[in-house]
């Protein structure tokens, strides 16, 4: 196994909260500057982006154009960037998540042998803020693997994606487009349910959280009972990491 594995972020975005939240976005990126050092980083846009500024790594920008916002144009624009990347690993970064450096280290928490067997690698340590709660708190809950916090061979990743794009077609004819969205997603989920090849998934917890945020200018904001959403059960107004919640959502809004 190697020390440091070989990986590339696929930054996959639809330009939405470029001119939205502007303060937002140039936080995001200056974390994942921070933190995901010099590996390269393959952004799949619908709009231009440059690169961001202080990334010292290789930048790739694709354009696919306005192809719309829609939860199968997400995976199209993960495995159009997964397919362009040369490294063994991809990681999936999304613009609207604060990433912990941990996150992208995964030789400290997954064991050898699954690093070397065909496993998507899930980070697990992830808290989610909610950008309408007063006063703002950090919260946690046990649930599901998340797509955005997947590390994957890429070559596994491709295989996954590609065999699900196959099946699209055929799914549409009868299935509702809100049954698809809940199972076309989140590698190593529903291939049972969708007819394709079963691949395992490996839990991880890194040592430092991600902070996702939930917010209304999210696609999955209406998919996800808005505001209505519920936090977590462990609600927390401060984290070691990063300080207090109410700090944190300076990041969102000054």
């Amino acid at each position: 196994m190697e020390n440091i594995p070989d990986i590339t972020g696929i930054y996959y975005t639809c330009n939405y909260i470029d001119n939205k939240n502007p303060h937002f976005l140039a936080n995001t990126r200056k974390q994942l500057v921070k933190v995901f050092k010099d590996r390269p980083l393959i952004v799949v846009s619908h709009k231009p982006v440059e690169r961001f500024e202080g990334f010292k790594g290789d930048f790739k920008n694709i354009v696919v154009g306005d192809i719309g916002r829609s939860h199968l144009n997400i995976y199209r624009q993960i495995l159009i960037g997964s397919k362009e990347a040369k490294t063994k690993w991809v990681a999936m970064i999304e613009d609207d998540i604060l990433y912990s450096e941990p996150h992208f280290n995964i030789q400290y928490f997954v064991k050898p042998e699954f690093m070397e067997k065909d496993y998507f690698l899930y980070d697990m340590n992830r808290v989610s803020i909610f950008t309408w709660s007063k006063p703002p708190v950090f919260s946690y809950r046990f649930k599901r693997v998340v797509i955005n916090q997947l590390i994957g061979k890429r070559q596994m990743v491709v295989d996954a994606l590609e065999e699900r794009f196959k099946k699209v077609d055929e799914l549409i004819k009868i299935w509702p487009e809100r049954k698809i969205n809940k199972y076309f997603g989140d590698l190593g989920r529903y291939e049972g349910i969708l007819g394709v090849t079963i691949r395992p998934v490996y839990e991880y917890t890194s040592w430092v959280p991600s902070v996702v945020f939930s917010h209304d200018l999210a696609y999955g904001y209406e998919f996800n009972q808005g505001r209505k959403k519920r936090l977590g059960d462990l609600r927390m107004t401060g984290l070691a990491d990063w300080g207090e919640a109410s700090e944190v959502m300076k990041l969102w809004k000054k």
